[in-house]
């Protein structure tokens, strides 16, 4: 499976590893940045990926964001600014983006990111605003996958565990020491993700090896959706 690659991103430029892939896949790619919290640069960014491209066969809507504080102390703005990132940005530019499969006619396949906190709550990790967002999310996705199938559109998701990403070492930074140890030593196979095991399951799911796979989830949290190493999560105060 290959294709080419529009990144739509709230940096002003992307990571130094874009530049690489039209050589190392022989790919076109494309990079705008956008901000999924305002309908203007959103509706401007899908509008320059489309005429890049030409036609767009899968898309995966990857904005997110997450605070780390007691569900009692959460404000109003930031709720809503999770919610505007994670749920609302994702809605719209699937919704964008089903249009023009829709109107290519040619079927399609997106890929959501849920998250582990889409099916549990963990002590010591006061995330309520985040897991009410992904929550939406993966019903979100379940959702859209019954209504578009019609059209040949799959609707899947992730659920990852603890990842090693800047929001992940944000939320750590913010913990003590045997809270913050928790992400590495929790999931049964006691390590932390890395974005290159999210990838595998992203392509399945994109590829006509998933074509008869919709509305489904696939957890990749190194078994924490299961399970916790005997002791290891417990809540400090």
């Amino acid at each position: 499976m290959g294709g080419n690659v529009a990144v739509l991103d709230v940096q002003d430029k992307p990571t130094a590893e874009f530049y690489t892939l039209g050589s190392r896949f022989g790919v076109k790619t494309f990079y705008i940045q956008t901000d999924v919290t305002k309908q203007d640069s959103l509706i401007k960014g899908f509008e320059a990926a489309l005429a890049s491209l030409g036609t767009i066969d899968g898309c995966v809507p990857a904005a997110g964001i997450a605070i780390d504080k007691p569900f009692v102390d959460q404000t109003w703005d930031e709720f809503t600014r999770i919610q505007e990132i994670n749920v609302r940005g994702t809605f719209f530019i699937v919704q964008l983006v089903a249009k023009q499969i829709i109107k290519q006619g040619t079927g399609g396949s997106f890929v959501l990111i849920a998250s582990q906190s889409s099916h549990i709550g963990l002590p010591g990790y006061r995330m309520a605003a985040y897991n009410a967002s992904k929550g939406g999310i993966l019903m979100l996705s379940r959702a859209l996958a019954v209504e578009l199938a019609k059209h040949k559109i799959r609707v899947n998701t992730i659920s990852p565990g603890f990842v090693d990403s800047e929001m992940t070492r944000n939320v750590r930074a913010a913990k003590s020491k045997r809270e913050g140890d928790q992400m590495w030593l929790a999931p049964p196979l006691q390590r932390l993700s890395t974005q290159n095991d999210l990838t595998g399951a992203i392509i399945y799911l994109l590829s006509d090896a998933a074509r008869h796979t919709t509305a489904t989830d696939i957890p990749i949290t190194g078994g924490l959706h299961a399970g916790t190493i005997d002791g290891v999560i417990s809540h400090e105060e």
